[in-house]
């Protein structure tokens, strides 16, 4: 093993520098308040979780988990995500009476990444959990409020794609049976790789009828009429019920005024295996990933206690690409002083603060270009001898 330089880090950890914290943190705030409007508490959970628990729990393929073991020889997992100790928790100390709850987080998640991935092992997830509340109703309100939280945050060009993990299931069912081809084209999908989704099906030995069936699902994304077109390649009660499900989302999202927002995508899948009916992704700008997802599950169950719950999980990192690079206004104000002058100066800044504004002390002394120093700040105070300036 070679020996590593003094500033390397960690596969996959990135530094964050003060302005691109002071971004995230703007960012986050804005949420954060919208999620506590709608009535949604925040809860944190330990960066730390046993393996056997949340570990085997969670949808996160095992070999993204960092694992190391504590002193009595228990493995203990760092979060892949928030959902299942969000479900731990609530399935242990919250569902004790038969009532709906609305929990929010912001919190850091740890997956390992492939040294030639280039992605980030850890990353900020802010997100909600409605959890005991089986109506379309639930659903709608957990996206409506994802689009008001990115409004929020600054973002106008955004698009909720829609889907029912429901409808692509059942229709795999129906032509394919449960045999590998299924887990072939669910990979394809997930993948966004619909060359490979194409070439697939026409490879199997299957009538022309069930292939063009299959390559129609590619077709359903639009708006409220491709509904009714999926009507026309599933056969069975469980794949018309999904469309019923989505017929009666839109009727709820239009209630909301948020319609220009959402647009229906029947080819969406997810890798976590605990979804069971409606789920989303959300995509902005020039952004090569969503930026966020979520949707219905029944992850709470595997904790012992039966409630359905949705949710959605915001990457602030991937947010923060969406948004642009601009720059923030510094508000920060700078009072310099000279040692005789420190006194007057602590008393000046206590009255910016009274006022809740941001303002550093220099002693002059300390600084060797000040002509350089004081363009990093919105405006600067002179304390020096017996003048003052602005």
């Amino acid at each position: 093993m070679s020996r590593l330089f003094m500033f390397e880090k960690p596969l996959g950890m990135r530094d964050t520098l003060p302005e691109l914290y002071e971004k995230k943190d703007r960012v986050r705030s804005d949420i954060a308040e919208t999620m506590k409007l709608w009535g949604y508490q925040f809860i944190e959970t330990p960066a730390l979780e046993y393996y056997e628990t949340v570990g085997e729990a969670s949808a996160i393929d095992d070999a993204q988990l960092f694992k190391l073991l504590d002193k009595e020889g228990h493995t203990l997992v760092l979060r892949p995500e928030m959902t299942t100790p969000i479900a731990r928790v609530a399935a242990s100390k919250l569902l004790k009476e038969d009532i709906p709850i609305r929990l929010a987080y912001s919190a850091n998640v740890f997956r390992a990444q492939e040294r030639e991935g280039g992605r980030p092992a850890e990353f900020e997830q802010i997100g909600v959990e409605y959890i005991n509340d089986s109506t379309i109703s639930c659903d709608g309100e957990v996206i409506a409020l994802l689009i008001s939280s990115l409004k929020k945050a600054g973002l106008d060009q955004f698009q909720v794609s829609v889907g029912h993990v429901g409808f692509a299931q059942e229709l795999f069912m129906q032509i394919l049976g449960t045999n590998g081809r299924t887990t072939t084209l669910r990979k394809f999908l997930y993948e966004k790789n619909y060359v490979g989704y194409r070439e697939s099906v026409q490879s199997f030995d299957l009538s022309m009828i069930d292939k063009q069936r299959l390559l129609k699902l590619l077709q359903l994304r639009g708006g409220e009429e491709v509904l009714a077109k999926a009507h026309s390649i599933t056969e069975n009660d469980k794949g018309k019920q999904a469309i019923l499900e989505l017929q009666e989302l839109w009727r709820v999202i239009k209630d909301y005024g948020f319609e220009e927002y959402v647009k229906f995508d029947l080819s969406i899948v997810s890798h976590m295996s605990y979804y069971t009916g409606i789920l989303f992704e959300v995509y902005a700008g020039n952004v090569g990933f969503p930026i966020g997802n979520g949707g219905r599950y029944s992850l709470i169950e595997k904790f012992g206690k039966k409630a359905t719950a949705t949710g959605f999980a915001l990457r602030l990192d991937r947010l923060l690409e969406a948004l642009g690079g601009k720059t923030l206004e510094n508000e920060m104000h700078c009072i310099f002083f000279s040692q005789e002058r420190r006194k007057e100066a602590y008393g000046l800044a206590q009255q910016f603060h009274s006022k809740g504004k941001k303002v550093v002390l220099q002693d002059i002394t300390g600084v060797k270009d000040l002509d350089k120093f004081t363009k990093k700040f919105a405006g600067t105070t002179l304390l020096i001898g017996g003048r003052d300036s602005e």
